[in-house]
């Protein structure tokens, strides 16, 4: 492997694009107008317009990124996650290039990737799966029938994707039309299917994901665990490494149920198998064919690049470990830094980030594609960065998280970051005492830590000077000051 095309943007087409640096691969952008000099487009060896959308339809053009893959001497094309990562047909054209594609064959995306197909699978192999129906529900009348079958509260879900899309809880048979409708509707909208299928809701779970890596010569591994129960709209905001309620015995059973996941439908690369673990029972949610964005706690705790090996794999390497070897070395955490407003149900923010100053010291990783000065648009994902740490312990970890929380300062969007402080301080967040709804039980988290004393007072950078040079002011506030990133300054005088 020489050359790779990474068909994907910001911070993870970053994280490729460094991985192959680091192996002596040569590597190839693509960026749409409104990429085009966004960071993953300076940090590639050659870059190549893809298309003028300044939205996601550009990066959605399989045939387009095939051709410059071929055009630019590439052999080979890694996805990323998001866009075409998990979509069959573009592994399919890939490899029909005759390229390399970096990812797990195109049979196994499939089998995967239609969620319903997915849980006959795993049935099959004797993974447990949470409890539902195994095909999709023609219409609302059938989805009603399975819910009395299996038991109200249910979870309608899209078949054909995840992340929270086309997913929603069902109380009672009175609401279940309703939902059917919205749910299919917005399943069709982001997947292009409608086919919905019924899920039993459990009541408080955790979203506990094993880490795998398979190999083209018969090897899977289990990298342990990770924490992903804090989410709002079923999407994820922290992640740790490892679990702080997963045992080694548990462990070892959902690392073996993981690896029977895969060999299942011949997986190769790196994935996750997604449980939900409820009263020390797990089970199998779904799987993503991909590199996660959690990744990086994985890393910390194991001490391997999964990206590298993602390209290793490809490249047609064997794993060098066996399971026996496998050992997690202290705790990681991880905050996914979005362009989202905490203080208003985190909606989606915009702007232009006049000043950045990231974290640094021991234990602190920054995974991020952002500089002074880009500017933030609303087509694609709000993900701006990931601030990672790892410390020997999870209470090292929670505090080396909270100082480099303390250190971040972005400047001209509104961010996550404040939400992040939060729940860093928060008391059941500190003792491990969280499921999937720990976002919902804690909605008044910032309220409720915001306040610090009177006349408190805070350096702030103002702007850059035409030399570049930063010019800094300190601002005074009477009374109360309310902590959030540093930046807003409704009610601050000099």
């Amino acid at each position: 492997m020489k050359k790779v095309l990474v068909a994907n943007r910001g911070e993870i087409a970053v994280r490729v694009i460094r991985a192959c640096r680091e192996l002596g691969i040569a590597s190839v952008a693509v960026y749409s107008d409104a990429d085009r000099t966004a960071p993953h487009v300076l940090a590639a060896d050659e870059a190549y317009r893809v298309g003028a959308a300044p939205s996601a339809e550009s990066y959605l053009r399989a045939d387009a990124l095939v051709e410059i893959a071929l055009n630019s001497g590439c052999d080979a094309v890694h996805p990323g996650y998001g866009f075409l990562a998990e979509r069959a047909f573009f592994a399919q054209a890939v490899t029909d290039a005759g390229l390399i594609f970096v990812g797990p064959p195109a049979s196994a995306i499939a089998a995967m990737g239609d969620k319903t197909e997915a849980r006959r699978r795993m049935l099959d192999a004797g993974v447990p799966v949470v409890p539902g129906t195994s095909t999709a529900s023609p219409d609302a009348g059938a989805a009603l029938a399975a819910a009395r079958e299996i038991g109200f509260p249910v979870l309608l879900k899209a078949a054909a994707g995840g992340g929270g899309k086309g997913m929603r809880v069902v109380e009672s048979a009175d609401s279940l039309q309703r939902a059917f409708e919205a749910a299919s509707s917005e399943a069709n909208a982001a997947f292009g299917d409608g086919s919905v299928y019924v899920e039993k809701y459990l009541g408080r779970p955790r979203h506990v994901e094993i880490q795998i890596l398979a190999d083209g010569h018969g090897n899977v591994l289990s990298l342990g665990e990770r924490e992903c129960s804090v989410q709002r709209r079923h999407q994820k905001m922290i992640e740790e490494a490892p679990s702080p309620v997963v045992t080694s015995g548990l462990r070892s059973r959902m690392g073996e149920a993981a690896a029977a996941a895969a060999r299942a439908v011949g997986y190769v690369n790196a994935g996750t198998i997604e449980f939900l673990l409820e009263d020390d029972e797990f089970h199998f949610l779904e799987m993503n064919t991909r590199i996660q964005v959690e990744h990086p706690v994985t890393e910390l705790v194991t001490g391997i690049d999964l990206v590298q090996w993602q390209l290793r794999i490809a490249a047609g390497e064997s794993l060098p470990w066996d399971q026996e070897g496998m050992r997690i070395d202290g705790h990681a955490f991880e905050c996914r830094i979005t362009a989202e407003d905490p203080y208003h149900g985190f909606m989606p923010a915009t702007g232009r980030i006049e000043h950045l100053e990231i974290p640094s010291g021991p234990g602190v990783r920054w995974d991020g594609a952002l500089r002074a000065g880009q500017d933030i648009p609303t087509h694609y994902d709000p993900l701006l960065a990931k601030l990672i740490v790892h410390g020997k312990d999870r209470p090292a970890a929670l505090a080396r998280m909270r100082r480099a929380l303390g250190e971040l300062r972005i400047a001209g969007v509104d961010t996550t970051v404040p939400f992040h402080r939060a729940v860093f301080d928060e008391a059941d967040f500190i003792a491990g005492n969280i499921d999937i709804r720990y976002v919902e039980r804690h909605a008044g988290l910032l309220t409720a830590t915001s306040e610090e004393g009177p006349d408190m007072v805070v350096a702030v950078a103002a702007a850059l000077l035409e030399d570049n040079a930063r010019a800094h002011r300190t601002v005074r506030r009477a009374g109360t000051f309310t902590r959030t990133d540093g930046w807003r300054q409704r009610g601050w005088r000099d």
